[in-house]
């Protein structure tokens, strides 16, 4: 039996679909970027009520200046969305066509049998009220043997997420240009792909997939190495009040390695929240499918806001496939120390 509390959810959700469509509202896909290899790929998006397009108007000095705030879009506008639930999503690849149903948070998460080629792929996704839209695939090829996996919060981005006031500003107030890049990562994360050609790259973080536009732009302007994001859909499951960022992680690193074998993943974290523990418990399970571990760590004030102490630091692993460093030139040059990363890898 559903949870009480999803069946409030969906309780509101439908009160406020209906309100949405009656305003006119139309329901509209979301794209985010999906992965696969030759024979298959995983298609991601979401469906949500929006407004129809207004035509485009004269550019003026005023106008430019408005569409500059709207484009940077707080945060807390995109957990005002509606989601559209079991919606029918058409999916258009390479001539091959797909129905798919969104869950009830409007989440469409499914994979699709087909042939690919190697490399950036796009499929197009609509429903019957929609127009396409597409969304990028990253599909790994079958020589591939190293791939990254990366944190947001704390990792690529500095949030400190686990302080709740703060973190619940920068997620629901803060303009998105005013998000901070940690040091040295976007060129640590593209060196790895320069050094390793082909190798897929995925973001993995507790984040609600309302941010998804938002973090993807961000990493975009910061110059991150494209790729795969893989976020949670937040709020009530079937049978718990809220989903386990912990458990999403889990399940993830564990998909990826089953999904592929022959890939050594560079795990990517920080030691304000559970990356450690999480990526120790995933090597132990899957001791052949990781090449290195490097984890950022936080200043002492990022530490105890984020509610760790400063001993905390002399829990490291012993591990020499694990690197510490405090930003992404000082993981970089241990990662050329255990050979993972060439010293002379030009940047992209």
């Amino acid at each position: 039996m559903m949870h009480r509390a999803a069946r409030i959810e969906d309780w509101m959700h439908e009160r406020r679909e209906r309100s949405a469509r009656r305003r006119g509202y139309l329901p509209t896909v979301i794209p985010y970027a999906g992965y696969g290899s030759t024979e298959w790929v995983r298609i991601l998006c979401r469906v949500l009520l929006a407004k129809p397009a207004k035509p485009k108007k004269a550019v003026t000095r005023r106008r430019w200046r408005a569409e500059r705030r709207e484009a940077g879009i707080r945060g807390w506008r995109s957990f005002t969305a509606v989601p559209v639930h079991d919606v029918t999503v058409t999916i258009e690849i390479n001539g091959f066509t797909h129905r798919v149903s969104a869950d009830r948070g409007g989440v469409v998460d499914t994979v699709i049998r087909l042939p690919l080629t190697p490399g950036w792929q796009v499929a197009r996704l609509s429903t019957d009220a929609s127009a396409p839209v597409d969304a990028p695939l990253f599909i790994v090829g079958p020589q591939v043997d190293r791939g990254i996996i990366s944190d947001v919060d704390d990792t690529v981005m500095v949030t400190t997420l686990p302080r709740p006031l703060l973190a619940a500003w920068n997620t629901f107030v803060l303009d998105e240009h005013a998000r901070v890049p940690t040091p040295g990562m976007a060129v640590l994360l593209d060196r790895l792909t320069v050094t390793a050609p082909g190798s897929p790259v995925i973001y993995l973080s507790t984040g609600a997939w309302n941010v998804a536009p938002t973090l993807t732009r961000f990493l975009s302007r910061n110059l991150y190495p494209a790729g795969a994001l893989l976020l949670t859909d937040w709020g009530p499951t079937h049978d718990r009040w809220f989903r386990s960022g912990i458990d999403h992680k889990r399940a993830n690193l564990r998909r990826l390695a089953q999904e592929f074998p022959g890939i050594r993943w560079i795990l990517v974290g920080d030691d304000g929240q559970h990356d450690e523990d999480i990526y120790s418990e995933f090597q132990r399970e899957f001791p052949g499918s990781v090449a290195a571990v490097a984890i950022r760590e936080l200043s002492p004030s990022e530490a105890v806001l984020a509610g760790r102490r400063a001993k905390d630091a002399a829990l490291e692993s012993t591990d020499p496939r694990w690197v510490y460093g405090p930003d992404g030139a000082s993981l970089a040059r241990q990662l050329v120390t255990l050979g993972i990363l060439s010293p002379g890898a030009p940047i992209s």
